[in-house]
């Protein structure tokens, strides 16, 4: 397995999959975006088509390819980051049309907030090539991404992996062991679950947990603005996943989220979540 990558494919052109173009793109890589969204596509060129123009170093910019057809879009690449919704069945059968499709060398891993690979990988045959990377949004503003191993993973893969992250000027923070949530989304998910109970059981106001933890840490956005960023659809299928896994009551969401996320009420891609947003008018 050669150890240097140049072409990496995405597959899904939502927020996570073109904020990762948006960063490799920099670094002159051979990029191809795939969508089964005609409109997600365009969106998606229209975010990394404004990244071009702002470039102050338009000689190190790669290239960017866009597809409606998975085969196409992987059948040269030397990596894949799989950024489909936050459902098992739906990345294992993406998995199995990529390792179909793609070279025998090539390296497989998923964006995933909450699932190991390792839950992915009876999928495919060719277990050795898989890894969790995982980037945190608003990528531009977070340079750090979660890497970790399948059961099978080879150390080359996980080397290729870690160093590819490295080449995007990004920290790798190496999972040594299976872990589900990884590094920080760890972390962050007991600040989620905390915070959801707060609201949901009418003990404060989400803005006021808003203020309270953007006076303790510093951070210019609270805890409810950053989940209506990340889209309340999301958020609800994460912290499902971590219910899935351990069983326990006191890890399922709250009802009142799945409202929100069942009228719509999406977060920011909405126009409404917690907070109400104003929406840009086509032109």
């Amino acid at each position: 397995m050669s150890n240097e990558i140049k072409n990496v494919s995405i597959i899904g052109a939502g927020i996570m999959g073109r904020q990762i173009i948006g960063r490799a793109i920099n670094y002159g890589f051979n990029l191809a975006l795939y969508d089964v969204s005609s409109e997600a596509l365009e969106q998606a060129k229209k975010y990394i088509d404004g990244i071009i123009k702002r470039s102050k170093n338009k000689e190190a910019l790669g290239t960017i390819n866009y597809h409606n057809k998975l085969s196409e879009v992987v059948k040269s690449a030397d990596l894949v980051i799989e950024a489909v919704p936050e459902n098992l069945e739906i990345k294992k059968e993406v998995f199995s049309q990529i390792e179909k499709a793609a070279p025998p060398n090539v390296v497989i891993a998923t964006n995933s907030s909450s699932i190991p690979v390792s839950k992915i990988e009876d999928a495919v045959e060719r277990k050795e090539n898989l890894l969790n990377i995982h980037f945190y949004m608003p990528i531009p503003l977070r340079n750090m991404v979660d890497i970790m191993r399948g059961t099978k993973t080879s150390n080359e893969t996980f080397e290729k992996g870690k160093d590819w992250i490295e080449k995007i000027e990004c920290v790798p923070l190496v999972v040594k062991k299976e872990c589900l949530g990884f590094v920080f989304n760890r972390i962050w998910h007991a600040v989620k679950k905390e915070c959801l109970k707060i609201w949901a059981g009418g003990h404060a106001d989400f803005e006021v947990v808003d203020k309270a933890w953007k006076i303790f840490s510093g951070m210019s956005l609270g805890p409810f603005t950053m989940m209506d960023g990340v889209g309340l659809d999301v958020v609800y299928d994460i912290e499902m996943s971590y219910y899935n896994d351990s069983g326990d009551p006191k890890d399922k969401p709250p009802q009142a989220l799945k409202e929100l996320v069942d009228k719509g009420e999406l977060g920011l891609k909405a126009g409404k979540g917690f907070y109400t947003y104003r929406r840009k008018k086509k032109r």
